[in-house]
């Protein structure tokens, strides 16, 4: 199985005053394509801090992290933001779309922002919005959009570029319990149906048991990694109703 993920005893600390803390101690973990790996732990464990390390939106105080077999912990800037237009989605707890863009150019915003064309994509923009089942509000701004609108919005954004992997920093957090179900049956739909690899940050073992591995943190360091052995008849069961 191919690895998408490998971290090799991963540091990292921060400053505070004349003392240094250590938010992540000696992580290793493997992460393999068609996974869906929850991170679970509770506030402060450090699960967010190693998301944006997968991401390479921080530097490591020490280790290794490879994406794909590259090293993004040793890229230039230019460099690792390149990766991440192309080979990685990101969804936040708080969907950080632009406000004064509608629904499909937030969508498109990582294609403009790589320096491609919207109208080669408008097929695979179309896809998106059937995915996300919001065709019908392809043009409203954020602002007129429900919570849960706004975070499948994000996660076509996510998409559009065939990424390899997707990283959610508690992506329902912020959503009520009715409306975060549906978002988590989303991204395992995405997960079965794409092949795409997922890594969710959560404190919530409800949204960590729709992945198919949990790694438990604590205090900067893995407890544990457990695989999630699920019913498939169920599961096709429930994403027909």
């Amino acid at each position: 199985m191919e690895k998408i993920i490998e971290v090799k005893n991963l540091y990292k600390s921060f400053s505070v005053g004349n003392e240094e803390v250590n938010v992540l101690k000696d992580i290793s973990l493997d992460i393999y394509k068609g996974e869906f790996v929850s991170i679970m732990g509770p506030s402060g464990c450090g699960k967010s801090t190693l998301l944006y390390l997968l991401g390479g939106l921080d530097k490591p105080t020490g280790g290794n992290i490879y994406i794909r077999n590259q090293e993004i912990s040793r890229l230039k800037d230019r460099e690792i933001s390149k990766v991440r237009r192309r080979e990685l989605g990101f969804v936040f707890q708080f969907y950080n779309l632009v406000q004064n863009l509608n629904l499909e150019d937030n969508i498109l915003l990582p294609i403009l922002l790589d320096g491609g064309k919207p109208k080669e994509y408008k097929e695979k923009l179309n896809e998106m919005l059937n995915i996300i089942e919001l065709s019908h509000k392809r043009k409203a701004l954020p602002r007129e959009l429900s919570g849960g609108q706004q975070q499948r919005v994000a996660i076509a954004r996510a998409l559009i570029n065939n990424p390899d992997l997707i990283l959610a920093d508690e992506p329902i957090g912020n959503l009520d319990s009715k409306t975060g179900t549906e978002i988590m049956k989303l991204f395992k739909r995405i997960n079965k149906e794409k092949g795409v690899t997922i890594v969710n940050v959560t404190h919530s073992k409800e949204s960590a048991d729709y992945g198919t591995h949990i790694i438990y943190l604590k205090d900067g360091e893995i407890l544990n990694h457990e695989k999630i052995i699920k019913d498939e008849a169920a599961f096709t069961k429930e994403n027909k109703e």
